[in-house]
Parts: C-alpha cells; sequence; structure tokens
C-alpha cells in the first residue's frame, strides 16, 4: 500500500468588485478589443478598500472545508501561496490559522508567484506522504491589484484578485497511477530569467512594495514550451501521458499562452478549464480558482485525470498530476 495525498474538497472566494475592461479604458490608452484580442480576459475582481490576502484565503479555505465535509479542528497544517501578504510578516498562513480558529498544527506560505500554488501543492504532498500530516489546507491567494502600475497598459489589464483553496486527506492507495490523489509533480526554476517578471520593490532595496514589471513577449516566448515540458514530465513519471488527460487546469494568465500549450500536448480545448475570462491572471490563485470552477460546474469529477501546470517570476514553473 502507498499513502496518497487525496482532494477532499475545493471551494473560492472572489471580491465583490467586478472591473470590466471598459475601466481600463477611461485611464490608459486601451480597448475591449485590444485586450480581449491579446489575453482573453473579459473581466477581473478587485479586492475591497480593506479587504486583505489573508481575508480572501480564510473564505476560500472555509468554502473548502465545507465541500470536504471536514471542520477546522480537523486539520493538522496550512500552506498558502502568494505574493501579495498583508504584511512582511507573519505569514498570511498564520493569519488564515487565526481567522479560521484554528490552535494546534502549523501554518507557512510559499513564494513562487504564478507557480505558488503548484509549489504549494508538493509541498503538502510531501508532508503527507512523510507522515507529517494527515489533512492539510492548500491555498492560493493574491490582491494583485494593490501593485498593479495603473499607468502601464501592458500589465494593469492582465491581473485580478481572489482566492482559491483545496483540503488534502492522507489515504492508501495501491501504489500505481490508477491511484486517487496526487500521482507526481515536477518543479523547476531558473533565476537567470528574473527580469521577465518582477516587482520593483522589496524590504532589503526600496522598502517599499514596488509595482509589477513585466517583459511580455519573451516570458510568452518561455511560457508555452516549458509549461508543456513540465506537465509531459510530471505525467512521465507515473508512466502516463497526454492521451490519459480528462483535464488540464492550467494557470489563467492569456488565453494564447493555455492554447498553445492544450495544442503543443495535443489536447482539445473542450478538455481545458478555462476562467481566464472571468479573473484575469490571479497568480498563485488562479489554479485553485479554477479547480473549484471546474467542480462547480460539473466538469471535473471523481477518477479523472487532472494536470495543473504554472509558471511565473523567477521564473519558477512546474506541473502537479492529481486523479481527482
Amino acid at each position: 500500500m502507498t499513502k496518497r495525498a487525496v482532494v477532499k474538497g475545493v471551494g473560492h472566494y472572489l471580491p465583490q468588485r467586478v472591473v470590466p475592461n471598459s475601466y481600463f479604458e477611461k485611464i490608459v490608452d486601451t480597448s475591449d478589443e485590444w485586450i480581449r484580442t491579446r489575453s482573453g480576459i473579459e473581466r477581473r475582481h478587485f479586492a475591497a478598500e480593506g479587504e486583505t490576502t489573508s481575508q480572501m484565503a480564510a473564505e476560500a479555505a472555509r468554502a473548502a472545508l465545507e465541500k470536504a465535509g471536514l471542520k477546522i479542528d480537523d486539520i493538522d497544517a496550512i500552506v498558502v501561496a502568494t505574493s501579495t501578504p498583508d504584511l512582511t510578516f507573519p505569514s498570511v498562513a498564520t493569519m488564515v490559522q487565526n481567522e479560521l480558529g484554528m490552535t494546534r498544527g502549523f501554518g507557512f506560505d510559499v513564494q513562487a508567484v504564478c507557480a505558488g500554488f503548484v509549489f504549494a501543492l508538493t509541498n503538502a504532498n510531501a508532508l503527507i506522504m512523510s507522515g507529517q500530516v494527515d489533512r492539510i489546507l492548500v491555498i492560493g491567494a493574491e490582491t494583485f491589484s494593490r501593485i498593479l502600475d495603473m499607468t502601464d497598459r501592458s500589465t494593469c489589464v492582465l491581473f485580478g484578485d481572489g482566492a482559491g483553496a483545496l483540503v488534502l486527506e492522507a489515504q492508501e492507495g495501491s501504489g500505481d497511477n490508477t491511484d486517487r490523489g496526487i500521482l507526481s509533480a515536477d518543479l523547476n526554476s531558473d533565476g537567470r530569467m528574473r527580469e521577465m517578471l518582477y516587482v520593483d520593490g522589496g524590504v532589503s532595496t526600496t522598502q517599499t512594495s514596488g509595482h509589477l514589471r513585466m517583459q511580455g513577449n519573451p516570458l510568452f516566448r518561455q511560457a508555452v514550451g516549458k509549461l508543456t515540458e513540465t506537465a509531459e514530465t510530471a505525467l512521465k513519471k507515473v508512466g502516463l501521458t497526454d492521451d490519459d488527460l480528462d483535464w488540464i487546469v492550467p494557470h489563467q494568465a492569456n488565453i494564447r499562452i493555455i492554447q498553445g500549450t492544450a495544442k503543443k500536448m495535443g489536447v482539445p480545448m473542450d478538455r481545458v478549464i478555462l476562467t481566464v475570462q472571468d479573473h484575469g491572471n490571479t497568480s498563485a490563485a488562479s489554479i485553485p480558482l479554477a479547480l473549484s470552477v471546474g467542480c462547480t460546474e460539473g466538469k471535473i469529477k471523481q477518477g479523472d485525470l487532472v494536470v495543473t501546470e504554472a509558471i511565473g517570476g523567477g521564473l519558477a514553473w512546474g506541473a502537479v498530476v492529481i486523479r481527482w
């Protein structure tokens, strides 16, 4: 028998404020058509004044716990993927722990920008496989609207806020690729490409949070190849191929990247979960948001083979294969 980290429930939270593309036509030289054509984005959500990453993370966690039929006392640990924490420290995870009334176990944050949730899932899986925990909340949450330069038309139109969460539970499996749960993962990073996506601020440099900066075209050229390679590497680790997939649940950055990756993997777009049109790029929150939407819409079902893949600043990229 082999221990597996099985998904028990998934949920999400989105701020009430919906920001259509037309909003940006009033502040920068852009248009709804330009944004849709180049990104696939139609609208996104922005956090309200005073609404924080930890608050959104806690709401998504509550939704995931409800879907799992569990209470916070059943959880041993919390891992939060975010690049937009409430404070420099303590971690968002400990704030969520407090907000949910969790007085046992532990929590910590993972920072790998848009690939953060993939890295968080991989860490959570390792904690279960090692016997450190039996149940763990894995959350992706971001308030990217707070680090956008609203005069930069190439970036301010792309990002949104939100949170998604899932509950992983240790269960026994047979040890082959028919098991439910996380089957494999592949993680990568290359610090030589940090200039492609970064925030121009930080505690040890400017002592300010700064604004997001991105080299769109070079990043696009890196994304499709790296996302395809990492997804196929993760599948190969457990003797699976693209043909075995029921769903790709990609990081929702740009419709052209998603389409390019699916085409390169030979997977039709009707087997890809898409939320980019409604949420924009929510960074580490985008994969759990998409997973939650996919389940809510009745697309992702128990037993389905799912691959999630993402690339973000660092550059950091990776993929996780899950039998739902």
